[in-house]
């Protein structure tokens, strides 16, 4: 106990002061609080002081964050699908569609042509092909709703139609994303045909319990109950655990429950409120900074250690950047937006963050990916999700109402 405490301290103030420092340089505190985890770990902690390093962080005891961090990423998948907005889906609706489409397709189509080299030189041995293409696509391909949504909301566009757009599309990505990845994890270790056709009959039936059952009942107790009491707040809880222990259950990880859970949740605004208020800092404060830290251990920025290495992870960037930022752009040029509000359109959708180290992290812990692919997918994330403040600074673009309320989302 005194070693996992003294973990969470030491973890706790370097996300503190990365992310500080990240809003200072005008990035998004996740920018900061992802390097910092990568401080921790042996790119350079461990290699600066790694008898340190090995007293603090012993294999043996990573175990205990993996569990406590698992508990706050399912607790913030079901605030970002408690965050999906369907009101947006009447404005920009278009524009939103052609986009949100273009910008998972393009980058899958991106994954597809690199698959097979990457596959050859860094997956593990043993995984299918069909399940790499898909961890490769959904890794690609993924927007980070709730780094997108501070953003947005940093700079006052989340009530312009350009936010409004970049929230539909996100959201969009988001469901397809999860219901892929869903699906690559009943694809991987099934065991044979009958296991397999196991897992997506359960899946089958899970969604349909809780699309059918779960969410029209949820709204009506929504209707029902005027405030959120601590009760309530508790049900809420169970059931958010439940859901997530069921997806485990059947194959497919504790947090795309959470995330459907999310989704179920009834559109009650002072519900959300509430939730959010009380969820927010014990997610985001302690338990996600934990995640980073993890993710960090993970990477080996020493594993690129010649010109091939760092060219092959300039090409993932590039194939990234040009699937998820160039697809979405042409996709709103297509629909009657000027180039400039394509591009910023693109710049947004091309913002990673927290929700791709998930699925990044998620494909390692099944053997999808090496160390030194996740280190490359990492080296991605983390670029992409910076080039958007300055593309957007570049371009000019700014809110244009300082009083349109707040777009709701997880502060991330």
């Amino acid at each position: 106990m005194t070693l996992l405490l003294l973990q969470m301290s030491i973890v706790l103030l370097v996300a503190v002061v990365c992310g500080r420092i990240a809003l200072r340089l005008g990035q998004p505190r996740v920018v900061g609080e992802m390097i910092g985890g990568i401080l921790l770990g042996p790119s350079l902690f461990g290699r600066v002081a790694p008898k340190l390093f090995a007293d603090l962080f012993p294999q043996s005891s990573l175990a205990q964050l993996q569990l406590l961090s698992t508990v706050g990423l399912v607790l913030f998948l079901f605030l970002i699908g408690m965050e999906l907005d369907y009101a947006h889906l009447s404005r920009q609706r278009t524009t939103a569609v052609a986009a949100g489409g273009m910008s998972i397709l393009l980058p899958f189509a991106m994954a597809a042509l690199l698959a097979h080299p990457l596959r050859v030189r860094f997956a593990p041995h043993g995984i299918g092909n069909i399940p790499f293409v898909l961890f490769l696509g959904i890794a690609m391909s993924i927007t980070g709703f709730p780094v997108l949504a501070r953003i947005l909301e940093e700079r006052n566009l989340q009530s312009t139609p350009l936010g409004v757009t970049a929230i539909l599309c996100a959201a969009i990505q988001d469901v397809i994303g999860w219901c892929l990845l869903a699906i690559a994890l009943a694809l991987i270790d099934v065991g044979g045909p009958s296991l397999l056709s196991m897992r997506l009959l359960g899946l089958a039936l899970y969604l349909v319990v809780m699309l059918g059952i779960i969410r029209p009942l949820a709204r009506r107790v929504g209707r029902r109950l005027p405030r959120l009491s601590l009760e309530l707040l508790g049900v809420i809880l169970a059931g958010i655990l439940l859901s997530a222990a069921a997806t485990d259950k059947i194959g497919v990880r504790p947090y795309f429950g959470a995330f459907l859970a999310g989704v179920c949740f009834p559109r009650v605004e002072h519900w959300r409120v509430a939730l959010r208020e009380r969820l927010d800092v014990l997610v985001t404060v302690l338990l996600l900074p934990l995640f980073f830290a993890l993710t960090g251990m993970r990477v080996r920025l020493d594993l690129l250690n010649d010109s091939a290495m760092w060219i092959w992870a300039g090409i993932v960037l590039a194939a990234a950047v040009f699937g998820k930022m160039g697809g979405a752009a042409i996709a709103a040029r297509w629909t009657g937006q000027s180039w400039r509000d394509a591009i910023a359109l693109g710049a947004l959708l091309n913002t990673r963050g927290l929700v791709e180290l998930i699925v990044l992290n998620i494909a390692y812990n099944v053997g999808a990916f090496t160390p030194t692919l996740f280190t490359m997918m990492v080296v991605m994330a983390l670029v992409t999700t910076m080039c958007t403040a300055p593309i957007l600074n570049l371009l000019g673009i700014r809110g244009v109402s300082r009083n349109a309320a707040p777009a709701g989302h997880a502060h991330v």
